[in-house]
């Protein structure tokens, strides 16, 4: 199994732990209240798609931790290391700090794994007022990437968006940073382009059975709503976890009308499918069996 190793860094408060146990424990937002502080480096081992282990470690942002981070744990902390997610505070009252604090850890990265990819998380996002969201994080993005790129001598090596635990931009950003790590995925993906132009299909999305998050996806019919596949994620989750809580297991669900259907079915071991097509009327029978048919096919995928 490949084993890599993920870094969860910010300041105390951020909301590294709670997006962390929404994502991996399955918690939903309004219990992320109850969870404490993060002291010094909690591990948590994730199992991701089966042969893909994620050794996260969330790391305390309480200043002395911080100092100890960058001065005697730095080659312990930042060594061997596949990703750096940094969360900073919209809100933050004290974002100088934060960008120095950024900075310092970024450049002690590129230093011990340099060939570390990096995210920036500009977090809770539902604080600020709508109309003003995309002009903070623009101004946000700006002023992190300009940092990045000043730690790593003017090499672009970070990306930024934005999140709240509260929405679909969660899923959307760590969808993003899964992608990176998904073996196989450019294969998978030209494999589910084969598959929906078979089905004259709009879209077939692949989603980890665990998180819910999307991890390859062919588009053949554009789509005004770029949110799209984070919605479901989210709703979806949500879902499974009320089954769960009756004793229930989800398998499978079909949505249609006159204009569409979709359909959501277990796929793989480690992962659902998403299709959907602009048939209302298409038989269920006949893409259960096209979906069982090529299950074979992306197993033989996910083991390479």
């Amino acid at each position: 199994m490949s084993k890599k190793k993920v870094l969860l860094m910010g300041k105390s408060g951020a909301g590294k732990t709670s997006m962390r146990s929404i994502i991996f424990a399955n918690y939903i937002a309004r219990d992320t209240r109850r969870l404490g502080p993060t002291m010094e480096v909690e591990h948590a081992q994730v199992r991701f798609l089966g042969n893909l282990g994620l050794h996260l470690w969330d790391c305390g942002g309480q200043e002395t931790f911080m100092e100890n981070y960058l001065a005697s744990q730095k080659d312990v902390i930042f060594k061997g290391v596949a990703l750096l997610i940094y969360v900073f505070d919209v809100e933050s009252r004290e974002i100088d700090k934060d960008y120095r604090y950024y900075q310092s850890c970024l450049e002690a990265l590129l230093q011990n794994s340099p060939q570390a990819k990096v995210f920036c998380l500009i977090h809770k996002m539902d604080l600020v007022h709508e109309d003003h969201r995309d002009q903070v994080f623009r101004d946000k993005e700006k002023d992190i990437l300009a940092m990045s790129e000043t730690a790593a001598d003017n090499r672009q090596c970070c990306q930024c968006f934005r999140s709240s635990i509260w929405d679909e931009t969660l899923y959307k950003a760590w969808s993003a940073i899964v992608y990176q790590l998904v073996p196989n995925v450019r294969m998978m993906e030209e494999r589910l382009k084969e598959f929906a132009e078979i089905l004259d299909a709009d879209e077939v999305l692949l989603f980890e059975r665990a998180t819910f998050l999307v991890i390859a996806q062919a588009q053949i019919t554009s789509h005004k709503d770029v949110h799209r596949f984070e919605k479901v994620s989210n709703i979806i989750k949500q879902f499974k976890l009320s089954c769960s809580k009756l004793g229930s297991q989800f398998e499978c669900m079909e949505v249609r009308n006159n204009n569409f259907a979709t359909f959501i079915d277990s796929f793989t071991a480690n992962t659902y499918i998403m299709l959907v097509l602009s048939d209302g009327t298409v038989s269920s029978a006949a893409i259960k069996m096209n979906i069982r048919n090529a299950r074979k096919h992306f197993d033989q995928l996910e083991a390479k």
